[in-house]
């Protein structure tokens, strides 16, 4: 049983009455800092030609500037969403929330590429802090399974915007400030937070949940970081020593990590839960949803910018139009839920975004930015749909006691299923961009960017590497439609047998 201290104690009965102003207050509370931390994922987008002027980074730096906040945030999400279990999750978004705001402060006055990196390293561990104990919070705030479902797409919606919303302030800001006030707009939302958070959050804490196993918390950092660095090194540079043997390393320390679990009377990791399927089909969909998205999304930026000959803001304020997808898709895959069969739906939901994707198929360099842009607002409608079901379902189906770990584990999926996506749909784009090209001269046929740069007065050259980069979405788009049929076929056979009427924490064993 959870001990709950504050506004919202003794709510532990399911059949506790429905969240009220106050529950709900607290619930706006929590979206400002998730806004903030997926914003950053994106947010330097637009920033690092300015960085790049001003710090001089080597390529490798920069590099690490863009890449080390989602290392960090991904390591750390397991780790903290089990602290986050023994200490207090409202304890755990305080603090989150002042490293995330020391580190916004530090990044934006930083005054060298490596001062830049680690301010960035502890973005990540706050943004760790934050995003599980959202939404571990969400369990304790919302009793009545309907009021909670509303709750977690409306969680889902606001990771998704916030995604997409980051390079949007990022080419705002940018058009008035330095690069550094980019960082500077998390410090108002942080302060707030902190102001608020002790007043309008319930304190949980979980008694069980046993002492806090730091050797099982160094395993899971140290295994999932270079996983993720040897996928990116994979889309990046294609297949080579470093980025295999970065991949067997993080594999194996896995495996150490996945066997001491299975010894521990108190796991960081539930490995019963991950094997029902209800949680573990969730994750596995939202999983498979995420690497669809991002990567897409490399490819369709490059489109907006460098094919269609759109400026980096206006470029990203077309991007936000797929976001009304989101907006549409969330609340009727959650009414939809109520009257059908939740894994019916969620199937639904990624055949929807499967036909976006192979409407993308048809794109050509001369396409019509409408049909673009409708394309990707039906994917994003139908995976944002299921998405929002998937977290209900996996938040439901954890014991209320192991939810910020649960909430991890489903959010370290989602990273990976990132960093799977720029690999695995990367290459299949890069490959499609490189057979069309393999007239051309050699640093052509490697990216669009320099086949551009060497197309200067060759309009024959750059028509065909814009032709060719068109065709290698096209390839993407199949690809991310395959893996949308990969997860409509998970759901429909591990989550089809919910019911109406079940409560979300019956787990499907």
């Amino acid at each position: 049983m959870d001990t709950t201290t504050g506004p919202h104690a003794g709510r532990t009965d399911p059949a506790a009455p429905r969240a009220g102003r106050g529950e709900w207050t607290a619930f706006a509370v929590l979206m400002l800092p998730l806004l903030l931390v997926s914003m950053d994922v994106s947010i330097l987008y637009f920033a690092i030609p300015s960085i790049s002027e001003d710090l001089r980074p080597s390529s490798t730096q920069q590099l690490w500037i863009l890449d080390m906040y989602g290392f960090v945030l991904a390591g750390l999400l397991i780790t903290m969403g089990a602290l986050g279990d023994r200490i207090g999750r409202r304890r755990l978004v305080l603090a989150g929330a002042a490293v995330f705001g020391l580190a916004s402060l530090a990044a934006a006055y930083a005054g060298s590429p490596q001062l830049l990196i680690a301010a960035r390293a502890l973005l990540g561990v706050g943004g760790a802090a934050l995003m599980p104990a959202t939404l571990a919070l969400i369990r304790n705030l919302f009793r009545d399974e309907r009021q909670r479902a509303k709750a977690v797409t409306a969680w889902t919606g606001v990771m998704t915007v916030g995604i997409s919303f980051g390079p949007v302030v990022s080419g705002a800001l940018l058009e008035h400030f330095w690069w550094g006030s980019v960082f500077l707009v998390n410090l108002p939302a942080m302060l707030l937070l902190l102001i608020l958070a002790p007043l309008l959050l319930p304190e949980v804490t979980q008694p069980v949940a046993g002492r806090f196993d730091w050797p099982s918390a160094v395993l899971s950092l140290a295994g999932l970081l270079p996983v993720i660095q040897g996928i990116k090194q994979l889309a990046r540079d294609g297949v080579g020593l470093a980025s295999v043997v970065s991949l067997l390393c993080g594999l194996a320390l896995l495996c150490v990590f996945v066997r001491r679990q299975s010894r521990l009377a108190h796991p960081l990791v539930d490995l019963e839960l991950l094997r029902r399927r209800t949680y573990g089909g969730a994750v596995l969909a939202n999983l498979l949803a995420i690497a669809a998205t991002v990567g897409m999304a490399v490819f369709l930026t490059q489109y907006l910018q460098t094919v269609l000959g759109q400026s980096p803001l206006r470029a990203a304020l077309w991007s936000l139009v797929p976001a009304v997808g989101a907006f549409v898709g969330a609340p009727c895959g959650a009414a939809l839920a109520r009257r059908h069969d939740r894994g019916s739906v969620m199937a639904a939901g990624f055949a929807l975004s499967a036909c976006g994707f192979l409407a993308l198929t048809r794109v050509r360099t001369d396409s019509a930015l409408w049909f673009t842009l409708t394309a990707c607002a039906v994917y994003t409608c139908g995976l944002v749909a299921a998405m929002s079901l998937a977290n209900e379902l996996a938040l439901g189906a954890a014991p209320p006691e192991r939810a910020g770990s649960a909430a991890a584990v489903l959010e370290a999926g989602q990273e990976l299923g990132g960093a799977l996506g720029m690999a695995v749909l990367g290459s299949v784009g890069a490959a499609v961009y490189r057979h069309g090209m393999s007239g051309a001269p050699a640093p052509a046929r490697e990216t669009l960017g320099a086949a551009v740069a060497l197309a200067r007065g060759d309009v024959g050259l750059a028509s065909s590497a814009y032709a060719a980069f068109t065709r290698g979405l096209d390839g993407v788009a199949w690809g991310a439609a395959g893996l949308m049929v990969g997860a409509g076929v998970s759901a429909w056979l591990l989550l089809r047998e919910r019911r109406v009427g079940v409560g979300v924490g019956a787990g499907v064993g």
